[in-house]
């Protein structure tokens, strides 16, 4: 029998503003304004050992709301990585993020949930 395989997952929350500096000429993204965003960071794996969780839950989240905090009221534009701050690239600035302290990172999923939008990066 094979090792089952358990996915977790944590959120966090920040608000800031944004513009897409490319998008449609005369169309409101180019226009600065501001969401609401929530990120998921979700780790794949098996139980780990003595506790028998597949990571710390604790851990993750301490993680992902440090990253979430480096965002939260500012313009996304100033950050590197994110001068033009698609849902798209702030999947992988999260990734980029959380990755090398856990390898067993499966998604991140950032969205806007006042209007119903989101992207899921599968890793």
């Amino acid at each position: 029998m094979t090792k089952p395989e358990f996915e977790i997952t944590k959120a966090a929350a920040f608000d800031a503003a944004h513009f897409l500096p490319a998008g449609p000429e005369g169309g409101p993204y180019r226009r600065m304004h501001g969401h609401s965003f929530r990120v998921e960071a979700t780790l794949r794996g098996p139980q780990v050992a003595p506790v028998g969780w597949v990571e710390d839950l604790g851990e993750l989240d301490t993680a992902l709301k440090a990253a979430a905090a480096e965002l939260d009221h500012g313009l996304l534009n100033e950050k590197a990585g994110l001068e033009s701050p698609t849902l798209e690239q702030l999947c992988l600035h999260f990734a980029s993020k959380l990755k090398d302290r856990f390898p067993g990172l499966a998604r991140i999923t950032v969205s806007r949930p006042t209007v119903g939008e989101s992207c899921t990066l599968a890793l």
